[in-house]
């Protein structure tokens, strides 16, 4: 993977910048659908758990198992999830040799940017997956829905612009953190986008200092999301979801 400055010097701000309390209303959703798949899961895999704020919503519903490739993203997860698993591992490549009811991918799943890649990753989610247990994948955005919020908003606005966010918070010892963040694809051609994050970092003697991240992430369309799905033994199909208009599910197919 890349050098990311957001998830290796910069990770110590993981908790201004995405904080569990971001995650409540995600969180809701993701466990009403892991609740309705029968039977209803008990184990949960996340791959590409990040600093585990999406984790701490879902800990007291499921029994966790949380890996990233950063050691300095999980040393921030262990500290807002001590009682839960936490592994060092590559999504594209972990094998922990046990079976989940249920995988979880969340928006790590966008650092896969090339098609072989992606494959990997949900060859790693399907294998770690129990026979009927349930895989889901949500990527922030698919080639059909990327720069589709802009386009609405703004007649003006070209579909390469993938838009803008921006947000923080402040700590109570009086460091604070405020993010923009900016996406466009510079070429539409090809399996990736672009995303530059420019941080305002206030610390605790109230110096300013600004830091910027960024980044390239992988842009693909429902059609091979669901077609590397079925190759990897996964029964595939879309889900509504409020935040990104679908996501993918899919229940992983018994041996034959």
């Amino acid at each position: 993977m890349p050098h990311l400055r957001m998830y290796s010097e910069l990770a110590h701000w993981w908790p201004l910048l995405s904080p569990p309390a971001h995650y409540v209303e995600e969180a809701a959703y993701f466990r009403a659908l892991l609740r309705r798949h029968r039977p209803r899961p008990r184990t949960l895999l996340e791959l590409g758990c990040g600093g585990g704020s999406l984790a701490s919503n879902l800990k007291r519903d499921f029994a966790l198992t949380l890996t990233d490739v950063s050691p300095q993203m999980l040393a921030v997860c262990r500290a807002e999830n001590p009682e839960c698993e936490v592994l060092e591992g590559d999504m594209r490549t972990l094998r922990l040799a046990r079976e989940f009811d249920a995988v979880l991918v969340h928006d790590a799943i966008m650092y896969a940017t090339t098609e072989a890649d992606l494959r990997a990753t949900i060859a790693t989610a399907a294998l770690h997956c129990r026979a009927g247990g349930l895989v889901l994948l949500a990527p922030d955005c698919t080639r059909e829905s990327f720069g589709q919020h802009t386009a609405d908003e703004d007649a003006g606005a070209s579909h390469a612009d993938g838009g803008t966010d921006h947000g923080g918070e402040d700590a109570p010892d009086g460091r604070g953190l405020r993010y923009l963040e900016w996406c466009w694809d510079s070429d539409p051609s090809d399996t990736t986008y672009q995303v530059a994050y420019a941080f305002t970092l206030r610390e605790r003697d109230g110096s300013v200092r600004t830091e910027l991240d960024v980044q390239t992430q992988g842009l693909f369309s429902e059609a091979t999301w669901l077609a590397l799905m079925r190759e990897c033994g996964l029964e595939a199909r879309t889900v509504s979801d409020p935040w990104r208009g679908k996501i993918f599910a899919g229940v992983r197919r018994a041996a034959t």
